[in-house]
Order: structure tokens, then sequence, then C-alpha cells
């Protein structure tokens, strides 16, 4: 149970929420939201104890908390398993103590001594730990979740920093899998992760025992996930046993009814102050007149809930109009290393073309806009019409901020002499206003760091915009203001995005990626969905998925009668196997416990022994691979 009371966090004096409080227990799927900057994060790092406060925070003792950050930061070096194996703190630290013990039983000759033997028994001690924690199965069951969640055993001895932002996220979502937790705390999970993924995430947190307090601002991922809102507005909490679009209809009855009742009681208030006025000079009324004002003085004045609704205010430069031509195309074709992404694509986009490029990832669409701004290296023609002025929001923008620069020193890199005195004009359209521009890029939020981002679009007029992904992190309200902007915007557009309200009355041409090539739909995007008879993004992502899967699996055909027998024979042999071997590492732990010279005789035994538990895991997955076949 997570229970708070009083909490109150503040920034360089300013409270950020004042005296909060609320209480979660098991089964309760809290989406947490809030305007960007509202306090979201800074909560999630309060009850995993990483943000000072003031007020009181309980969570039950031993309760395991899992951490899923906005931003993933993985140390540079290590492999897609040893990171995965972090999940697993208390058996690698065992494991990293025997590997010591035995070095230094190894170099010892002190036999008889009593610190020897008390090495032996803190070695069986630790072994015993050990298995009781799972050490024999940790490594196969890490390989089976990372498997599940679309990585192939060639991926396992990848450098983690070789892997692009959604896969990992996977990664941290497997070592949170792998843990157990007993609360989930998600900092935008589904930010970078396709259609796949999403589901899969959400079928988990459906059937999650334990307590999870998740920031998104996918209103889907909310209503299919959560059971209860909370929402952080203006330093206050509001607090609903709903989901995500129950408890926004439930809050605008809630407002309107606090107006109703504010206008009735104000009416009501006018007419007794008229009769206090009416009668108060008059001997013969002048007690009625008191009676009056003390009545009037006991009523309890009705308050409205106070909406913050502050927007940044986002208009784009345009440059000079370009020729009618934007982008010539041929022949693109793009590889990474052995992955083939786009092969021979042929296109033409003409000046004022609002276009999306939709379809599942990994098909090619942030490729492609970075091919359209020269980011990356390909294979063809890219040709720019004339006059062309592009402005591009990549996806990963947050890795082209510098995080110890202030958000002055930022927009001041990227400005000229012509626009460097309209940068704090420009920070303050977009809620940076006073003291918040000398703040540090590293303090922002996931929003925050999008508003910046947009900021700097604004320094330098362009034609041509190209924005991947350009919602992430950003509330509800910046979202319709951004696409405010957008359909404002007289230069042609090409957006990449999986968002269907967002591109809904936004873009008037479609391009989907799919099997290294592109296909166009001329209209927007419900006439795309109308044309492949879908409702919304997820149904046309889940049939992708399902027959890129059917291709991969080559047509599989039913294991005939004989097969199945033989298969059935190996699974037999390899259970017969794995028993044996687990027997014999029994009868070896038993040894060394009745006496602990057996290690004198044999040198090798600790070697021996390892060698058991390392072939019964190998044995164990074969056994997998095996009934999986068969299945």
């Amino acid at each position: 149970m997570i229970d708070l009371n009083n909490l109150t966090v503040t920034f360089a004096g300013t409270p950020l929420f004042s005296e909060i409080g609320f209480k979660l227990t098991p089964g309760n799927r809290v989406g947490l939201i809030g305007k960007n900057g509202a306090g979201k994060s800074t909560l999630l790092k309060v009850i995993a104890g990483e943000q000072e406060y003031s007020g009181t925070l309980a969570i039950d003792k031993g309760t395991k908390i899992g951490f899923l950050k906005q931003d993933i930061e993985f140390i540079n070096g290590r492999n897609l398993l040893e990171e995965a194996y972090l999940a697993f703190t208390e058996i690698l630290k065992i494991e990293s103590d025997l590997e010591k013990i035995h070095i230094s039983l190894t170099e010892r000759e002190d036999f008889e001594s009593e610190a020897y033997h008390q090495l032996l028994h803190q070695m069986e001690e630790l072994n015993h730990r050990w298995q009781v924690l799972g050490g024999v199965a940790y490594k196969g069951e890490t390989e089976k979740i990372l498997q599940g969640l679309g990585f192939k055993p060639t991926d396992f001895t990848k450098p983690t920093e070789t892997f692009s932002g959604g896969w990992r996220m996977r990664i941290e979502l497997a070592k949170l899998l792998l843990q157990q937790n007993d609360i989930l705390l998600l900092d935008e999970p589904t930010n970078h992760l396709d259609i796949d993924s999403i589901i899969w995430f959400e079928n988990f947190l459906k059937s999650y025992q334990g307590i999870v307090l998740l920031v998104s601002h996918d209103k889907m991922f909310l209503n299919n996930v959560t059971n209860r809102t909370i929402e952080i507005s203006l330093g206050s909490i509001y607090d609903f046993k709903k989901s995500y679009s129950q408890y926004i209809e439930i809050r605008k009855e809630l407002i309107e009814k606090q107006l109703q009742s504010q206008k009735n009681q104000e009416k009501q208030i006018k007419h007794t102050e008229q009769l206090i006025e009416k009668f108060r000079y008059k001997a013969s009324k002048a007690a009625f007149a008191q009676s009056l004002i003390k009545k009037l003085d006991k009523v309890e004045r009705i308050e409205v809930d106070v909406e913050d609704h502050s927007a940044m205010n986002l208009r784009f430069p345009l440059s000079d109009q370009p020729g009618k031509v934007i982008f010539t195309l041929e022949n693109i074709s793009k590889d990474y290393g052995e992955k083939k992404v786009l092969q021979n694509i042929n296109l033409l986009i003409e000046r004022g073309c609002k276009t999306a490029f939709v379809g599942q990832n990994g098909m090619g669409k942030t490729t492609l806009a970075k091919i359209l701004v020269n980011e990356i290296r390909y294979q063809g023609k890219v040709e720019l019409g004339h006059n062309v002025k592009i402005g591009y929001f990549a996806q990963n923008h947050s890795d082209n901020l510098n995080r110890e620069n202030t958000l002055l020193q930022e927009m001041e890199n990227v400005a000229n002499d012509a626009n460097r005195i309209k940068i704090r004009s420009i920070l303050g359209s977009f809620l940076f206003s006073g003291d918040t521009v000398e703040k540090k890029v590293k303090v922002l939020s996931g929003g925050e760091r999008n508003r910046l981002a947009l900021a700097k679009l604004l320094l330098n007029p362009f034609n041509v915009l190209i924005m991947d992904e350009p919602t992430n992190h950003l509330d509800m309200i910046s979202k319709s203001v951004l696409k405010e902007a957008l359909l404002n915007f007289d230069g042609s557009l090409i957006v990449v995005s999986h968002d269907r309200d967002f591109l809904q009355g936004l873009v008037n041409k479609v391009y989907e990626f799919r099997d290294f090539k592109i296909k166009e739909y001329l209209g927007d995007i419900d006439y795309y969905l109308e044309q492949r008879n879908f409702d919304n993004f997820r149904e046309v992502e889940k049939v992708n998925l399902t027959m890129e899967n059917t291709k991969n699996s080559e047509n599989p055909k039913k294991l005939d009668l004989k097969t199945q027998k033989k298969i059935k024979n190996q699974i037999s042999k390899i259970e017969m196997q794995i028993a044996a071997i687990e027997t014999e590492i029994s009868k070896m732990d038993q040894e060394l416990a009745d006496n602990s010279e057996v290690v004198i005789k044999n040198p090798d035994f600790f070697k021996i022994y390892q060698d058991k538990k390392d072939k019964v895991v190998a044995l164990m997955d074969l056994w997998t691979e095996m009934q999986s076949e068969l299945e």
C-alpha cells in the first residue's frame, strides 16, 4: 500500500504541488494526468525515493518498486543480456561473492584452519540462497521474456547503445517483468513503442496484481488499462476511481454543477443584501436585518475548481514560397546491415501537401524522414525543389539538446543577429517566462523539452515542415495547440505519427509503409482507414503484424505422427537427463554439507558442480524449444 499525506514539493521556493494526499492499494491502476510541468514525473520520483519532499509517505515494508523513466540511460559496454540480468540484483551479488570465495579457496593451503572452514560454510549458505532466489533458471527465464518482447537470440550479444529508443524501452520492460515488483511507476511507457508492444503491455498491466501508477497522454492506452485517475492541476489533485474518459466527463459535469450552484448562491446572497439594506435603518425591522447579517456571515461560499487553461502560443514562420515540386525521390533504398527497410521507393511530393507517414514501427517511416533531411546515407536520388527550406522536428529531439544549457542558452545557440531579440518572446509564448528561462534543460520534463524543441523551430522560417512523432510527451492541450498551428501553416507538411486524433482533419494524403514499399492514399486519415476497412491504427497494425508473422513462419505444416512421436521421445530423454543431473547436484550439496574436506580431496569439485548446473540450464532451454516445436 502507498499512503501520502500533506505531501508538498517545492522548487526554488515555489510549490509544485502542495499538501496533496491519497492512498493506493493492490489492484489500483492509476492514470496520473495533468499539463506538462504540473509535477507528474516528480510525484513518481517522490514515491521511488528519488525526490525530496515534505509531508508523509508510507509504503509497506519490503515492498519492491519498479520505476520506468521517460529517459532511459544505459551504461555503454553492456550487451542486451547483461543489461537484462541487472533485474536480478541479489542473484548477481551472490554470484560475485561466490566467485571471490572460489578464487580464495583455490589460492589457500590452510585446509584445516577455522578461516578456511568458515569460507566453505559461507559458500554453502550463499549457494542455498542462490537456489532459493532462482539462480538455476534466471538466465533461461530472461531469454524467454526478451524473445517474447520481440528480441531475437542474435540480439542478445549486441551492445545496448546500438538499440533505438523503442527497443531500449522494451529492455526496461523486460527487467520490470523479471523483477516481479509490487509497485510499477511508469512514466510515458508507450512513447516509441509500436502497436504489438503496446498491446502486449496493456494485457500485462490488466492482469498485474500490484499497484500501477502511470503517466501517459495516450487516451486509448489510459482507457484500456486504468481503473482510477488522478489529475494534478495548479498544485492540487483530483482523484476519481474511473478511467480517463469517464473522469473527464465527471470532472466536466462537476464544474458545471459548481458553476450553477455558485450562480444560484450569488443570486440568493444579492437578494439577502438587498433586504438588509432595505430594513437595517428602520427601527421596527432592525432586529430582522441583524439576523440576516448574521445568517449571511455564516454562509460558506461555493468555490469552483480552478482549471489550468494556460497554453502555448504557436505559429510557424513561413519563408518564401517554394516551387511546385518539393521532393522528387528516385529508387530510394536503405539497409541497416542485413536488415532491409526500404526498397526502390519512387515518390513526388508537391507544394502545399499535408502528408502523413503511417505504419508499424520498423517499416521505414522515420528512416525516410531522415533521408529527406539528408541525415543518413541511402541508395538512390533525392532532389529538392526550388527554394525549399526545411524545418525538422526529430523523434529523438532530446539528443539534440544540451542538458547543461539553460533554456536561454539553448535558444541563443541557434539564433542569429536578426532574431536574437525575439528569444524571450518566443520562450514566453511556449510558457517559459521570467526566471524559468534560466532553468537547465536537464530538469525539464519530457513535454517541456518538446515545447523547447518546437520553440527552436520558430527562430528560422521554413516552407516545408517534417515532424517525427511530435506529440510524444505533449499534454492534451499542447497537442491541440500544435494541431491548430499546423492547420494554419501555409507551407508543406510531412508528419510521422500513430495518433489518429492528432492526424484527423490535419492531412490530405497518407502514405502507408509496409513490406519495404509505400502505398499512397489520396485522402485524409479517415479515408485511409475506410479504404483499409478499419476503425483505427491498432486494427491496421495488428493485421500487418499478423501478415508479417505468417510470412515469416513460411506456412508451417502440422507435424506428422511419426515426427511428433520422435520429438516426444527426445523430450522424455531430456527430462530424464535433467532429473539425473539434479540428483547429482543434490548429492554434491549434501556431500559438501557433511564433509567440507571433500574440496581438498577433489580440487575440481566446484568446477564440476558449476558445469552440472550449466548443463541443467541448457537442457531446460532445449526442452522449451522442443515443446514449442511440438505445439
